[in-house]
C-alpha cells in the first residue's frame, strides 16, 4: 500500500508541471499578440509621420526649384537684353558702312566712266599717231630708198657693233685690272715659295756604268763560255754591255731598281774578286736585300722630311721605290718632295690646309712606282694605291686631278696641280726629247696660223712664247687683243706643256714716202 501511494503522488506532480507549462505558453502567446497589435499601430503611426515629412520635403524642393528656375529666367532675360543692345549697335554700324560703300561705289562708277572716256580719247590719239607715223615712215622710205625692215636691220647691226666694241673695251679693262692685281700677288707668292724651296735635281737615264780596276776584269765577268755574264743577266734581268770602253761595263735596263741591284751586285763581286755563278747568286741576293732596305729607308725619310704621320707601311715602301724612278730625267721622289713643299708653302700663304696640300703633293705621283709592272696610267694606279691603303678622299681627289683627268674641286687639289707644273717647268728640271720638243713648237705655230689674216707665226724662247704677225688692215687693237686671247685659250685646251706660254700679237703699219 505505501508503495502505491508514492507512485500516484509522483504522477500527479508531473501533470501539474505540464499544466503550468501550458499556462505559461498561453501567457506568452497572449503577450506576443498584444505586443504585435501595439507594434502594428506604432508602425502605422510611423508611416503616417514619414508621409507627412515626405510631403513637406517635396513642397520645400518644389519651392527651391521654382526659385532657381526664376533666377535662371531673370538672368537669361538680362543677357538677352544686353545681346539685343549689342546687335542694335552692330546693325547701326553696318548700316553706316553700307551707306559709305554705296557712296564709294557711286564714286568708282563715276571714275570708271571718266577713265573710259579718257581711254577712248587715247585710242583716238593712237590711231591719229599711227596714221602720222605711217605717213612719216612712208616718207622716210621714199627719201632713204630703204624699207623699214632694212632700216631696222641696219640699226640693229650698228647697235650690235657698238655693243661689241663696248663689251671688248670692258673686257680689256677688266682683264688689265685683274691681270695687274693677280699677277703681282701670284708673283709674290710664287717667288717667296720658290726661294724657300731648294731641291737637288739628278738627271738619270736608263743605263748605269760600273768602273773596273782593269780591262782584265771584263773577261772574269764574262766567265768561261759566258756563264758568269749569263747568270748575272738572268738573276737581275739587266743587260750587261761589255765593249771597247776602257775599264767600264755598262748596265742597261728600263727598270731602275733592277739596274741598281745589278750595279751593286757587280761592284761587290769586283771588290771581292771571286766571280762564279754561286757567288754571283749570293751577291745578287745581298744586293736585292740592301736595295729593299734602301727603298724602305728612303720612303720613311721622305715622309719624315715632309712631316707626314700615319702613312701606311706599304705606301711608305711604294713611295721609296720612287727614289729609283725617273720621269723626263727628273728623279720622281725628289720631284714629289718638291711638289709637297711648294704646295704646302702656297697653302700657308693663302690660308688653305697645309697638311693636306703637303700629303697630296708627296703622293701625287705614287702610281709611277708601279706603272712599269702594272697596267694603267700612273694617275689610275696612284688613285688605286691611295684608296687601297686608306688615304682620305681629298688626297685621292688631288692625285686624280693633278693632270686634269678630273676637274679639281678643292683648293688643295689646285695647289698640287700648280706645284707640279712649277716643279716640272723649272729650267733644267726635266729633259724633253728632241722629237717632242719639235712637235710642240710646230703645233704652237699651226694653232696661230689657223686664223684668217695671219702673216707669220714664230715659236720662240724654247716654246715659251708665240709671236703672231697679223695683217694690219684686217685687225684693229680690239681684234688683236681678242685674237691673242683666243690663241691662248686653244693652246690651253689642245696642248700639254709645263709652265706657261706667252702669246704676242704684232700689228705693224708702215708708211713710206720718197722725197725727190
Amino acid at each position: 500500500m505505501p508503495l502505491e501511494r508514492t507512485r500516484y503522488r509522483t504522477i500527479s506532480l508531473d501533470s501539474n508541471t505540464l499544466i503550468m507549462l501550458v499556462g505559461f505558453l498561453l501567457v506568452i502567446c497572449l503577450i506576443f499578440f498584444v505586443d504585435s497589435k501595439r507594434g502594428q499601430k506604432e508602425k502605422e503611426n510611423l508611416l503616417e509621420g514619414l508621409e507627412e515629412k515626405n510631403s513637406l520635403y517635396k513642397k520645400e524642393a518644389m519651392i527651391a526649384a521654382k526659385e532657381a528656375v526664376q533666377k535662371d529666367i531673370d538672368k537669361f532675360q538680362e543677357e538677352a537684353k544686353e545681346r539685343r543692345l549689342e546687335l542694335s549697335k552692330i546693325e547701326s554700324k553696318l548700316s553706316h558702312k553700307e551707306e559709305i560703300l554705296e557712296d564709294k561705289e557711286h564714286s568708282i562708277l563715276a571714275k570708271e566712266a571718266e577713265l573710259q572716256q579718257k581711254m577712248e580719247n587715247v585710242l583716238d590719239k593712237e590711231d591719229y599717231l599711227a596714221e602720222i607715223i605711217q605717213k612719216q615712215t612712208a616718207e622716210l622710205e621714199r627719201i632713204s630708198g630703204m624699207s623699214s625692215e632694212e632700216a631696222k636691220n641696219v640699226l640693229l647691226e650698228q647697235l650690235k657693233n657698238d655693243l661689241q666694241q663696248e663689251a671688248n673695251n670692258l673686257i680689256r679693262e677688266n682683264e688689265n685690272h685683274i691681270r695687274e692685281v693677280s699677277n703681282e700677288k701670284a708673283k709674290e707668292i710664287l717667288t717667296t715659295v720658290m726661294q724657300r724651296c731648294a731641291i737637288d735635281q739628278v738627271v738619270e737615264s736608263t743605263v748605269s756604268s760600273v768602273s773596273l780596276p782593269s780591262d782584265e776584269m771584263k773577261g772574269r765577268i764574262i766567265g768561261r763560255e759566258g756563264r758568269n755574264i749569263r747568270t748575272l743577266e738572268t738573276l737581275t734581268g739587266v743587260d750587261l754591255i761589255i765593249d771597247d770602253t776602257p775599264e767600264a761595263v755598262v748596265l742597261s735596263c728600263f727598270d731602275p731598281i733592277k739596274r741598281e741591284i745589278a750595279k751593286l751586285a757587280l761592284e761587290k763581286l769586283i771588290s771581292d774578286g771571286r766571280i762564279h755563278p754561286v757567288r754571283i747568286e749570293e751577291m745578287v741576293n745581298k744586293a736585292r736585300e740592301e736595295i729593299e732596305n734602301k727603298i724602305k729607308q728612303e720612303g720613311e725619310n721622305a715622309a719624315m722630311e715632309m712631316g707626314i704621320i700615319n702613312l701606311n707601311k706599304e705606301l711608305i715602301k711604294t713611295l721609296g721605290r720612287l727614289y729609283y724612278r725617273t720621269s723626263y730625267g727628273q728623279n720622281v721622289l725628289q720631284h714629289s718632295l718638291e711638289v709637297g713643299y711648294i704646295a704646302g708653302m702656297i697653302a700657308a700663304e693663302i690660308g688653305a690646309n697645309v697638311k693636306v696640300a703637303k700629303r697630296a703633293g708627296l703622293l701625287h705621283d705614287i702610281g709611277k712606282a708601279v706603272d712599269q709592272v702594272q697596267e694603267g696610267t700612273h694617275i689610275e694606279l696612284g688613285v688605286e694605291l691611295a684608296r687601297k691603303y686608306g688615304e682620305k678622299e681629298n688626297i685621292i681627289h688631288a692625285i686624280e686631278a693633278h693632270h686634269d683627268d678630273v676637274t679639281a674641286k678643292t683648293i688643295e687639289a689646285v695647289l698640287v696641280k700648280l706645284a707640279d707644273t712649277i716643279s716640272a717647268g723649272r729650267p733644267g728640271s726635266r729633259r724633253d726629247t728632241l722629237e717632242i720638243y719639235i712637235k710642240r713648237l710646230q703645233k704652237l705655230e699651226e694653232i696661230a696660223l689657223s686664223y684668217d689674216g695671219i702673216k707669220q707665226s714664230f715659236a720662240v724662247q724654247a716654246g715659251r712664247e708665240v709671236r703672231v704677225i697679223v695683217q694690219p688692215e684686217k685687225f684693229d687693237d680690239l681684234a688683236s687683243a681678242r685674237l691673242a686671247r683666243d690663241i691662248a685659250k686653244r693652246i690651253e685646251d689642245e696642248l700639254d706643256y709645263p709652265g706657261q706660254i706667252r702669246v704676242t700679237v704684232v700689228r705693224e703699219i708702215r708708211v713710206t714716202e720718197v722725197a725727190k
